[in-house]
C-alpha cells in the first residue's frame, strides 16, 4: 500500500531471505571469513562453531557460505536438529545421496556407509562437509553422536569437517560436562553481535536504495529511534520498518520520525512497557511515575550512609604503580578513593581464560580467516609458531607497544592476555576512544585502556601480507624491487612520488623513514626492519582493519 505513496518498487523490509538485500556488516564478513577459512582447513578436524542472537544473520551467512564453497566440497545442511542420534544420521546419509537401502534403523550400519562415502570422496580430492543450522536444538545424545563422526579418518586426515551455526544457548549447552570432549574439539569459535547504530543506518539505506527509493523516508531521528528500538538486530529493523511505513501512509507524512518508529515497535515487538501505559491511559502513566519516584525515595532513604565524623586530613595514599609499558599512568590526589585491584574486566577475561584451554589456537585461526589465509598456504599450528616468513607472501611479527600505537597499525592483532593464574589470547578488532575491543574464545566484548592494561603487558602478535621480494630488511645503500615497494608505501603516507629516481636507498628515503617510525612510535632509526615494514604494509587499505566503532 506505501509503495508509491514512498516511491517504492517493492517493499523494503521483507522477513524472506532475498540475496539482492544481503548487507555484510564488517562483523558478518568476519564470521563468513571464519566460517570459509574452518571448511579450507580441512583434514585437520575439529568444529567449527557459530553462534548469535536470534535474527543477527546467522541463516543469512549459510546461504552466502553455500554460495561460496569450493567446487570439490560435497554438504549435507540439517535444517531441523531436533532428531534422534538414528534420525540425524539418516538425514546426513539423505543429503549426501548416500545409498541407505536395507541399513535405514541401524546405527552401525549407517556409520559405515557414511565412512565408506568418505573414503572414497577423499580418495577423488573432495571436502566433505556437515552443516548443521539451530545447533541448539540437538539433543545431548545427537551431539555425542556428532563427535563421534570426527573419528571417520585416516591415518593423516579427517574425513569430515563439521560447522555448528546456533542461538547462545548452543554455548551454554556445550559448557554441559557431559559434552567436554566435543567442546574440546572445537577449534573455531565465533559469536555473531548486532549491528551498531552507524551499520544500522546503512543496513536500512542499502535495503531502501535496493527497493528503488530516491530518497530516504526515515528523518535523522527516526533512524535512531530505529536503531534504539531493535537494538541493531536485522530481523527487529525489518518488523519495525515496515509497519512504520504503512504507519506513515496512514498519517500521509512524507518523513517518518521518532514518534512513529516508536509507535511502530509499540505495536510489534511484544511486552513493550509503553504500549501497555498508552493503552491504560495517561493516568495510569502519571500514578507508574509517581510510584516509581516515591519507591525510589524510599530505598534511597535505607541505603543513605550515615554522615561521617569530622576527622582531619587524610594522609595522601601511596602512589599507584607504573602501568604496563606504553600506557599512560596518572597520581592519585588525596580526594581520589583507591581503584579497587580486581576490576570487573579482568574478572572477566580471567573467567573466559579459565575456560578456553584453546583459546590461542581460536585467535589464530581468527587472525587467519581476517587474512583470508587458506589451509593450502598454512595450517593453524604452523602459523601460531610466528616465523618471521609464516608462508612467501605473509610475515609475522612479535613485538610490544602501547593500545594507542596498535591502534594507529590499524590491524586486527592477538594480545596474550594474562592474569593471576589465568592466560589466554584475544584478538584485538577495534579501539575506539577509552574502549577497546577484543575477541576472547568466540565471544566479543569492549573493556576500557586502564582496565586492559592490568591484565595485558604490551605484547602482540601480528601478521601482515608482503611481497615476496621485500627483504627483511634495508637501509641506505640497497636497490632493487624492495626498496620501490617502500617507496609506494609511503607515497600514500606523505603524498611523495612512489617512483621518484631509481629504486636506490638514500639519506632522503631513510628521512622519509624515520617520519613513519615517529609517527607510528617506533624507534625513528631510518632503518626498515620487521616493526617498519609492518607499520609501511599498514598503509594499504588492503586486507583487514579495525573497526570503526566498539559495542
Amino acid at each position: 500500500m506505501y509503495l508509491e505513496f514512498y516511491g517504492l518498487k517493492e517493499a523494503p523490509f521483507s522477513i524472506t531471505p532475498d540475496p539482492r538485500y544481503v548487507f555484510l556488516s564488517e562483523r558478518h564478513r568476519d564470521a563468513l571469513a571464519h566460517l570459509l577459512y574452518g571448511i579450507g582447513k580441512g583434514g585437520s578436524g575439529g568444529f567449527v562453531q557459530l553462534t548469535g542472537e536470534v535474527g543477527t544473520g546467522k541463516t543469512t551467512l549459510c546461504r552466502l557460505l553455500l554460495e561460496q564453497l569450493p567446487e570439490n566440497t560435497r554438504v549435507a545442511l540439517v535444517l531441523n536438529p531436533k532428531l534422534s542420534p538414528l534420525e540425524l544420521l539418516e538425514s546426513i546419509c539423505d543429503e549426501l545421496k548416500i545409498d541407505t537401502t536395507n541399513r535405514k534403523g541401524s546405527l552401525k550400519a549407517l556409520v559405515d556407509a557414511l565412512n565408506a562415502y568418505l573414503l572414497d570422496a577423499y580418495a577423488q580430492g573432495l571436502r566433505v562437509v556437515l552443516i548443521v543450522d539451530e545447533a541448539q536444538n540437538l539433543s545431548t545424545e545427537s551431539l555425542e553422536q556428532v563427535r563421534l563422526l570426527t573419528n571417520l579418518e585416516t591415518p593423516t586426515q579427517k574425513l569430515l569437517q563439521i560447522i555448528l551455526l546456533g542461538q547462545p544457548e548452543l554455548r551454554d549447552k556445550l559448557d554441559d560436562p557431559e559434552l567436554r570432549q566435543l567442546a574440546q574439539r572445537i577449534t573455531a569459535r565465533y559469536h555473531l553481535t548486532p549491528l551498531d547504530r552507524d551499520e544500522s543506518e546503512a543496513y536500512v539505506r542499502h535495503r531502501l536504495a535496493i527497493a528503488g527509493a530516491l530518497r530516504s523516508p526515515f528523518s535523522r531521528l527516526g533512524l535512531r529511534a530505529l536503531y534504539k528500538r531493535s537494538g541493531g538486530v536485522p530481523r527487529l529493523i525489518n518488523v519495525i520498518g515496515d509497519r512504520a511505513l504503512m504507519a506513515g501512509y496512514a498519517r500521509e507524512q512524507n518523513s517518518i520520525g521518532e514518534r512513529l518508529v516508536d509507535r511502530a515497535a509499540d505495536e510489534t515487538l511484544p511486552g513493550t512497557t509503553r504500549y501497555r501505559l498508552r493503552h491504560y491511559g495517561p493516568w495510569a502513566a502519571a500514578a507508574c511515575a509517581v510510584i516509581a519516584l516515591g519507591a525510589a525515595a524510599y530505598f534511597y532513604q535505607l541505603q543513605k550512609p550515615a554522615p561521617a565524623p569530622t576527622t582531619p586530613a587524610a594522609t595522601p595514599p601511596p602512589a599507584a604503580p607504573a602501568a604496563a609499558s606504553g600506557t599512560a599512568t596518572t597520581t592519585a590526589t588525596a580526594a581520589e578513593p583507591a581503584k579497587p585491584q580486581e576490576i570487573p574486566a579482568a574478572k572477566k577475561l580471567a573467567a573466559l581464560a579459565e575456560n578456553a584451554p584453546d583459546s590461542e589456537l581460536t585467535a589464530w585461526t581468527q587472525l587467519l580467516a581476517r587474512w583470508q589465509a587458506t589451509s593450502a598456504e598454512t595450517s593453524v599450528r604452523d602459523a601460531a609458531r610466528c616465523h618471521a616468513v609464516v608462508f612467501p607472501g605473509m610475515n609475522c611479527l612479535r613485538g610490544h607497544g602501547a593500545i594507542t600505537q596498535l591502534a594507529r597499525f590499524d590491524r586486527p592483532l592477538i594480545l596474550p592476555i594474562k592474569w593471576q593464574n589465568a592466560s589466554a589470547y584475544a584478538l584485538l578488532q577495534g579501539v575506539v576512544g577509552d574502549q577497546v575491543q577484543l575477541n576472547l574464545a568466540g565471544e566479543s566484548f569492549r573493556v576500557g585502556k586502564d582496565d586492559l592494561a592490568s591484565v595485558w603487558d604490551g605484547e602482540f602478535v601480528a601478521l601482515w601480507r608482503l611481497p615476496a621480494e621485500v627483504p627483511p630488511q634495508l637501509h641506505s645503500g640497497d636497490a632493487g624491487p624492495g626498496v620501490a615497494w617502500v617507496k609506494a608505501q609511503l607515497a600514500r603516507m606523505d603524498g611523495g612520488a612512489a617512483d621518484a629516481g631509481p629504486a636506490f636507498f638514500d639519506e632522503a628515503l631513510a628521512e622519509r623513514i624515520r617520519k613513519l617510525q615517529t609517527a607510528y612510535g617506533i624507534k625513528p632509526d631510518g632503518i626498515v626492519g620487521p616493526e617498519t615494514l609492518f607499520a609501511l604494509s599498514a598503509l594499504d587499505p588492503a586486507g583487514p582493519h579495525l573497526t570503526r566503532s566498539v559495542q
